[in-house]
C-alpha cells in the first residue's frame, strides 16, 4: 500500500497537484488546507470535488476547520482523506475549538479555528488500517510549540493508544521534529521524518525551511519505502510511504 501526504495550499497549483497525484498513484492521500464546495466548482483553484474527479479517487472524507461563503455557496476549509478503498468508519477529534460557521477572513483574528484529527478506517488483508490526518495548531513566530501544542499532541497520542489495528498518521503539524510536542507522538509511533533526518519539507515557494510535515506509522508496519518529493505543487513538499 502507498500513502501520500501533502498540504495543498488551498489548491492554488491545481495542474501541478493533479500531475503529482497521477504520477504517484497512491492508494490513500492525506491532505490539508483543502477547500470543499459540495455541488459546485470554483474554477479558481482545485477544490476537493474537482481533485477527487481529476485524480480518479472513488472515496473522499472532508473535515472543516471553518466554513465560509463562496459565490452563492457554502465552502469548507480543512483536511481531507481521499482513497481508492471504501471507509469502514470515520471520526473527527477536534483538538482546538470546533468548526467555525460563516468564517470572515477580514475580521477573524484566530487562524487556528477548528483544528481536527481525522480518523478513517479501511479494511486490508491484514486487518483494519487506521488512517489519521491532522493540521496542527499554528504559532506565527516559531515551530517549537508551546503548552497548547503539547496539550493537542497529547490528545492525539492518547487517541492513538486506544486504537485497534495498524496506524498511519499524516499531517502538517506546524512543529519541528525535535519539539517536545512531536516528542509525545514519537513515544507511540515511528516518526519517519525524524528517523531519516529530513531537514526540510518546504518548497522554494516560501521563505520557511523547516521540516513540519510528517508520516508516522505504528511499529508493526513494515515500511518498504519513504520519500520526500521535490515537486513544487504547494509551499509544502509531498511525502510518500509504501508498506
Amino acid at each position: 500500500m502507498k500513502i501520500l501526504q501533502l498540504n495543498i495550499w488551498g489548491g492554488k497549483l491545481d495542474k501541478q497537484i493533479i500531475s503529482l497525484l497521477e504520477r504517484e498513484q497512491a492508494d490513500i492521500v492525506c491532505l490539508q488546507e483543502v477547500v470543499s464546495v459540495p455541488g459546485g466548482s470554483t474554477f479558481f483553484f482545485e477544490d476537493l470535488e474537482e481533485l477527487q474527479k481529476d485524480a480518479g479517487y472513488n472515496y473522499a472524507y472532508h473535515t472543516a476547520s471553518h466554513n465560509f461563503k463562496l459565490m452563492n455557496r457554502t465552502a469548507g476549509w480543512g483536511n481531507a482523506i481521499v482513497s481508492r478503498f471504501p471507509f469502514v468508519e470515520t471520526n473527527d477529534l477536534y483538538t482546538y475549538k470546533e468548526a467555525t460557521v460563516d468564517f470572515d477572513y477580514l475580521e477573524e483574528t484566530d487562524y487556528n479555528t477548528g483544528r481536527a484529527l481525522q480518523h478513517a478506517v479501511v479494511d486490508t488483508e491484514s486487518g483494519p488500517l487506521n488512517i489519521l490526518n491532522h493540521h496542527g495548531y499554528h504559532l506565527p513566530s516559531h515551530k517549537n510549540g508551546d503548552d497548547e501544542t503539547l496539550r493537542q499532541c497529547g490528545m492525539i497520542a492518547d487517541y492513538v493508544k486506544k486504537l485497534e489495528g495498524s496506524v498511519v498518521l499524516c499531517g502538517d503539524f506546524n512543529l519541528v521534529p525535535d519539539s517536545p510536542s512531536i516528542g509525545l507522538i514519537n513515544e507511540v509511533l515511528v516518526n519517519h521524518v525524524k528517523e531519516r533526518g529530513v531537514l526540510t519539507t518546504r518548497t522554494p515557494l516560501t521563505h520557511k525551511t523547516e521540516a513540519c510535515d510528517y508520516i508516522f506509522t505504528s511499529p508493526d508496519i513494515e515500511v518498504k519505502n519513504f520519500q520526500v518529493l521535490d515537486d513544487i505543487a504547494s509551499d509544502h513538499k509531498a511525502l510518500t510511504i509504501e508498506f
